[in-house]
């Protein structure tokens, strides 16, 4: 192993070591029903992200999503995924890290996270939602502004 991850900490370095589904919900209680009614639905979105500290300059971040889909005022699903991955970052100033850990990294995760949502959709019976692209940059540059305006 001599020559495989000689960096200092001293030197930037960030990488993705690993990605996983860490969790995933799906229900669709009253499908037989919603799928004899035309699909125009009402879906609503929450967004997520976490991160842990590990050893070694390694943390686990996990991007959640859920989204619960009602058609003709009925229920036709929920569903969650925690999509991880876990990171080697170091010599990052502690302002860096955090945006790495709630912009940068999540960034990275999201196609994957949009694959599995789609994957579960369709095993559903459900069309692919293909979630649109979401600007992490600026969701943590809002959440610091509000956090430090309170």
């Amino acid at each position: 192993m001599t020559g495989f991850n000689t960096h200092t900490h001293s030197e930037p370095h960030f990488s993705m070591q690993k990605i996983y589904l860490k969790g995933a919900a799906f229900e669709s209680p009253q499908a037989a029903a919603v799928f004899s009614q035309d699909w125009k639905p009402q879906t609503t979105l929450e967004l997520d992200v976490q991160h842990e500290a590990l050893e070694g300059g390694r943390y686990e971040v996990v991007l959640t999503v859920g989204i619960t889909a009602r058609n003709a005022d009925q229920l036709a699903f929920t569903l969650e995924v925690e999509q991880a991955a876990l990171f080697q970052i170091a010599g990052f100033p502690d302002d860096q890290l955090e945006q790495a850990l709630a912009a940068a990294c999540p960034s990275i995760m999201f196609p994957y996270l949009r694959e599995n949502v789609d994957h579960l959709l369709v095993k559903g019976g459900y069309p692919a939602l293909t979630l649109a692209p979401v600007n992490f940059d600026a969701l943590y540059r809002e959440r610091n502004q509000s956090s430090s305006a309170a």
